[in-house]
């Protein structure tokens, strides 16, 4: 009988790379000339929260920049950050908080599922809490629902774990 292969669909976030792009990013902050002067600043307030302060939109708009430019030197998807509301903050500056997605929801897993199915592969595809466990005979199939997987247009970014 031939053995079942699989592997899982998650959507993780390293917090460990981001706490370094964060510290990379505001290192650049405080050695940046035209930020001399500035009540800039971007730290992680919760497990998963950021919050940028800078003095004005087009201030905080340039440190954002620099925050994506350091989380894609370090190999970390800007699909984990959502933005919120640009907010008024203390001392005439403002405030941004981005949160850090991890964790495929029910809607976004359905429509991953569905994209499975329909491609007519001998494959099963469960949703277990927030990821999904792809099973199937072949492992070229497996590997076809990875390339499958990597060429939708996803606003979250996925990873492909626990092959077996």
């Amino acid at each position: 009988m031939a053995k079942e292969n699989s592997f899982d669909i998650v959507s993780e976030v390293n917090f460990q790379e981001v706490d370094n792009a964060i510290a990379q990013a505001v290192k650049e902050i405080s050695t940046r000339y035209d930020f001399k002067g500035s009540k800039s600043s971007i730290e992680r307030t919760d497990k998963d929260k950021i919050t940028i302060i800078s003095d004005d939109d087009y201030k905080l708009e340039s440190v954002i920049d620099i925050l994506k430019s350091k989380f894609i030197k370090r190999d970390l998807s800007q699909k984990v950050l959502n933005f919120g509301k640009i907010e008024k903050a203390s001392g005439g500056t403002v405030r941004q908080v981005a949160t850090l997605v991890s964790g495929i929801s029910a809607d976004r897993a359905k429509k991953i599922t569905v994209a499975i199915k329909d491609s007519k592969l001998k494959v099963k595809a469960q949703i277990q809490n927030d990821q999904i466990r792809v099973t199937g005979k072949s492992i070229n199939d497996l590997q076809d629902i990875i390339q499958l997987v990597k060429s939708l247009d996803l606003d979250f970014p996925v990873q492909f774990v626990n092959m077996r």
